[in-house]
């Protein structure tokens, strides 16, 4: 493809596209399951419920093991629970995707603003971007807490053009799975989407992006 012109910000996704943080997330999850007294889920499981934000995770972790009743009336405990340990894993295990801070410094080298819009709250968020070395590097960071609605809803994205006062056709964001997609395309930004992902075992061409990039450092090539 050519070049996307007049680009002046990126909005980077961060589960799946900066971080491959399931590590974190299996072994929290399994010391929920332990504290409740059920059986343990795979990495495999694990890896199709991420990116729908934490109170969709930890539903959809306690559902494999529980009927839809006592999913309902354990959810609080579970969710209790999940935040306990992951406050203890978060950063420990995960690491981040080969050439994310080559293609995020060239990011920066081109002059391009940079957000981070996550649906993971920002108590484990900066943390996580802070052990890895790349916190500082970010303009603006919008989290599950920042505002009202989350992705795949198109109002974080929405609002983080309006941060660098830009409009949504000058932002290119880059992600891994049909949330990304789906928020961008209704902000009106340009779509950029990495295969190596959590994208629930659909190949992200089928989402029609602009480009497919291998990592971020290809990403900046495709930036005018």
């Amino acid at each position: 493809m050519q070049p996307l012109k007049d680009t002046h910000a990126v909005i980077l996704d961060l589960d799946g596209t900066l971080i491959d943080s399931v590590p974190d997330l299996d072994a929290s999850l399994n010391g929920m399951l332990s504290d409740m007294g059920l059986p343990s889920v795979d990495e495999a499981q694990v890896r199709m419920f991420v990116g729908r934000g934490t109170p969709h995770l930890v539903r959809s972790t306690i559902s494999v093991h529980l009927n839809e009743e006592t999913v309902a009336t354990s959810f609080d405990k579970a969710l209790t629970l999940f935040y306990r340990h992951y406050r203890n894993f978060n950063g420990e295990r995960s690491r981040m995707y080969p050439n994310v801070r080559e293609g995020i410094e060239k990011m920066v080298a081109k002059g391009l603003k940079i957000a981070c819009v996550t649906n993971k709250p920002s108590v484990f968020t900066e943390p996580l971007l802070a052990k890895n070395g790349i916190y500082s590097f970010f303009d603006a960071i919008f989290c599950a807490d920042s505002f009202p609605k989350k992705k795949p809803d198109p109002f974080p994205m929405i609002m983080t053009c309006k941060k660098f006062s830009l409009s949504p056709n000058q932002v290119v964001a880059i992600g891994d799975s049909k949330n990304d997609a789906k928020a961008a395309r209704a902000a009106g930004c340009s779509l950029f989407l990495v295969p190596y992902g959590y994208n629930y075992g659909i190949p992200v061409e089928e989402l029609k992006p602009d480009a497919v990039v291998e990592d971020l450092y290809q990403a900046v090539d495709f930036i005018d």
